[in-house]
């Protein structure tokens, strides 16, 4: 399956980013976005292989790896050949099962168990979980010296950092939009809409891909265009989060009450009409069978003609 990395269009405006070289600018678009990037940010990252992507030659690479580690946008371990994208999981990180699952994996196989605990250690900051995640500390060889007069045996130690599954310091757990979307007759999930809702998860939030699930549901077009023509609307409107949504939709038909309730002047010609988008309609009310009396809309017709000449009078 295709690989794809997002990246925010707020990046050019970013303040740092502002400030960067335009060597530097394109450096950092790589980093983020290379054939070896994963989904934690934490990945190796071989001075060949930059080289080879980039067309740099090894000083510069040297010369650009060593500015961002200094900008504090990078850590990078020459030995391991990994290297960490420091602001990674504020921008990337998914909470749904199948991405926390995917990161879980990747974080195993990564040689420089330190990387891995300051990755860790930046999605309890931001207030991200991951169940049952046991990170052992990593040291070089090299680094660690023997004291004198204590044994060899005495030296080697493994200290664990256990995330406490008792404590859990993520946010209150939300509805599951890919569950949510199975289980509610959208469909299977292939990979094209796993894709499509990761991707709209990013940009907006799971809170809000779950809602537009629920008013396709009540509309009763449970079809994934649907749902991202809803998603369009919110993001569009800079919608972050489902209290947003109801605020507006409450606002807006506060707003339809006051049209409705304002007295005013009669005049030919058709009023303006303001298209209400389909998500936020309610269902249509039952026309009503009762038979039209003729003689009562000719008796209103002549009241209101006679109102009219004595006001003009």
């Amino acid at each position: 399956m295709a690989k794809y990395r997002q990246v925010h269009i707020e990046f050019w405006q970013d303040g740092f980013v502002l400030d960067l070289t335009p060597e530097e600018k394109y450096f950092y678009l790589y980093l983020m976005t290379n054939s070896k990037t994963s989904q934690c940010g934490v990945y190796e990252l071989p001075k060949r292989i930059i080289e080879t992507e980039t067309g740099y030659n090894r000083e510069t690479v040297d010369k650009l790896l060593q500015r961002f580690i200094e900008y504090g946008k990078i850590i990078y371990d020459d030995r391991s050949k990994e290297i960490m994208i420091v602001n990674w999981a504020k921008y990337n990180f998914i909470k749904s099962p199948k991405v926390i699952a995917c990161i879980k994996k990747e974080l195993e196989g990564i040689k420089n168990r330190h990387l891995v605990s300051e990755f860790v250690n930046n999605c309890i900051a931001l207030g991200y979980h991951i169940d049952g995640l046991t990170i052992p500390s990593w040291e070089l060889p090299e680094i660690a010296q023997a004291e004198e007069g204590v044994e060899e045996e005495d030296q080697e130690y493994a200290e664990t950092i256990v995330i406490n599954e008792s404590i859990d310091v993520s946010p209150v757990p939300q509805e599951d939009p890919f569950r949510f979307y199975e289980e509610n007759g959208f469909g299977v999930i292939g990979s094209y809409i796993s894709e499509k809702i990761s991707t709209w998860c990013a940009d907006l939030s799971d809170e809000l891909v779950v809602l537009a699930l629920k008013r396709s549901t009540e509309q009763g077009k449970k079809t994934w265009g649907y749902v991202e023509a809803i998603l369009n609307d919110w993001f569009d409107k800079g919608f972050k989060t489902a209290s947003e949504v109801e605020a507006y939709q409450l606002e807006f038909k506060e707003k339809q009450a006051q049209k409705q309730n304002k007295v005013t002047p009669y005049r030919r010609g058709a009023a303006r009409i303001e298209v209400v988008p389909e998500w936020m309609q309610n269902k249509p009310a039952e026309e009503s069978n009762e038979p039209v009396n003729i003689k009562d809309l000719e008796d209103r017709k002549r009241k209101m003609e006679q109102m009219f000449q004595q006001i003009n009078s």
